[in-house]
């Protein structure tokens, strides 16, 4: 049986979208979804990049594919190859039996690739191979495997400037960014604290029995003055 990182929503309310802003950025979610092409989601820490992906999974021809998720951060690099592509027994010492990788996973579904801008440059290379081909190796096996999956990446760092310092590739950063989903910070979204306090609150009473039912009008300007610099966890945490 195959255990699959099937990406769940962590913050209620982060997609509230009654912003121009965000609606925008509905609109493009709404336009890519059917599409098989790469997605490159971008913004801020604490944005909600990871639903975006997920809202582009559900609504697109692969929903009822698995969605598999992996933080690139999260993994140390001499085994972040081996999480992605898998192994063969034997591969290596503690191989003691065979492992599919992420993209096996996500056979049929969606991989979404958090923070892409921490691949390593060797892993880099293996997954422009798939982006182009479709194909993979896994470490020790002597075969190539055809793999059916949509890539959607995330990273809250400038790619363009890790392409300039020599840590991204520009062939990859083209292969990821066919299309590109900017998420904007909260503090550039103020019309959507209000709906989201709503969602959170709602939650509260339901799981903690908070008795406030609602936001005064002082209270609410001062949250919509406020910078925001760890966005809807940061929100969320307040609350």
């Amino acid at each position: 049986k195959r255990e699959h990182m099937v990406v769940k929503p962590r913050f209620d309310g982060d997609l509230v979208a009654e912003s121009p802003g965000m609606k925008g950025v509905m609109e493009l979610v709404s336009r890519v979804a059917p599409h098989a092409t790469t997605v490159l989601i971008t913004g801020e820490s604490g944005t909600g990049k990871e639903l975006f992906a997920q809202a582009i999974h559900a609504t697109s021809p692969r929903a009822n594919g698995p969605l598999i998720a992996l933080n690139c951060a999260g993994i140390p690099e001499n085994l972040l190859e081996a999480e992605l592509f898998g192994y063969q027994q034997g591969a290596f010492t503690d191989a003691k039996q065979a492992k599919p990788g992420r993209f096996q996973m996500a056979e049929g579904g969606t991989l979404f690739l958090d923070e892409i801008g921490e691949m390593s440059s060797a892993a880099q290379a293996k997954l422009l191979r798939v982006l182009e081909d479709h194909m993979i190796d896994p470490l020790g096996d002597t075969r190539s495997h055809k793999v059916n999956i949509r890539v959607i990446a995330a990273t809250n760092e400038d790619l363009l400037a890790h392409i300039k310092a020599g840590r991204f590739r520009l062939d990859l950063y083209y292969r990821l960014n066919v299309y590109q989903l900017r998420i904007p910070p909260l503090h550039e979204r103020p019309d959507d604290i209000e709906p989201i306090l709503r969602v959170f609150l709602e939650r509260a009473r339901q799981e903690r029995g908070c008795r406030i039912k609602t936001i005064s009008p002082a209270a609410l300007a001062v949250l919509q003055r406020h910078d925001w610099p760890g966005n809807i966890r940061e929100l969320h945490n307040v609350v």
